[in-house]
């Protein structure tokens, strides 16, 4: 199945580039040069994943995606957000509003690429780790798909693996792909504490750029949706000076 990715772009240079050289890795590319055309392209083709710039004129990225992560048909769409060199507070910014991933521009081909390709892949498939008793959920790349334990129990969660569904004290919920990934490799090594190198490495991939703030907002986003007083959690708990561990 041929994937459709979505770019919104203002620089028509770039947007071309871009599209150019997705196209040539297999994908079917769809363009938009402004925020309200990006937003639109978004609900009418429903790409499998969109690389959005946050200078836009009309709606900046940050708002394009904040609408996106609020309708139910584009909620859990993939998001790049491309951001300017040196602006962190972009970046940080829009991991909160819903991103997924994001490259500082100027960036290369193989690197954009292999984000993208990460991205899809965590959507296709659910996080691999291996279990306790040491045998793998699932196949590398590479090699046969294997498909993981159907469900996974922890205090009040219950985690659809295949289907990629969570549900919380009987109600469920709706998760961003790298939430997800996040919440299974915690419920998964639950007991564990796990540092947020070992977090970025086995979750966001090994290709993987960002820094360990990604870990920290992508928690955050958890403990509202799952803790009932996010401020005092007691699933998703911080080792201070170390990283975090699930206990159920």
């Amino acid at each position: 199945m041929v994937r459709k990715i979505l770019v919104v772009d203002d620089e028509a240079v770039l947007i071309e580039a871009i599209a150019y050289n997705l196209e040539q890795s297999g994908y079917q590319v769809v363009t938009a040069m402004d925020g309200l055309s990006g937003l639109e392209m978004a609900r009418k083709e429903q790409p499998d994943l969109i690389v959005l710039d946050i200078m836009l004129p009309g709606m900046d990225g940050l708002e394009v995606c904040r609408q996106l992560r609020r309708e139910d048909r584009t909620a859990a769409v993939p998001i790049i957000m491309l951001t300017a060199k040196g602006e962190e507070i972009d970046k940080v910014v829009g991991l909160e509003v819903g991103a997924d991933d994001y490259v500082t521009k100027p960036f290369g081909r193989r690197e954009l690429l292999a984000r993208v390709r990460a991205l899809l892949r965590r959507v296709d498939y659910p996080v691999l780790q291996e279990d306790r008793s040491g045998q793998q959920d699932a196949a590398t790349d590479g090699g046969d798909i294997v498909p993981p334990r159907s469900e996974l129990v922890a205090g009040p969660l219950r985690i659809d693996q295949a289907g990629r569904r969570v549900n919380c004290r009987g109600q469920d919920l709706e998760l961003q792909p790298k939430q997800f990934d996040l919440l299974t490799y915690l419920v998964r090594n639950r007991g564990t504490v796990l540092t947020r190198d070992q977090l970025l490495h086995n979750v966001w991939g090994y290709d993987y750029a960002g820094d360990t703030r990604t870990v920290d907002v992508h928690v955050r986003w958890l403990r509202e949706k799952l803790e009932e007083d996010p401020a005092s959690p007691k699933l998703i708990q911080t080792v201070r000076g170390v990283g975090y561990v699930f206990r159920s």
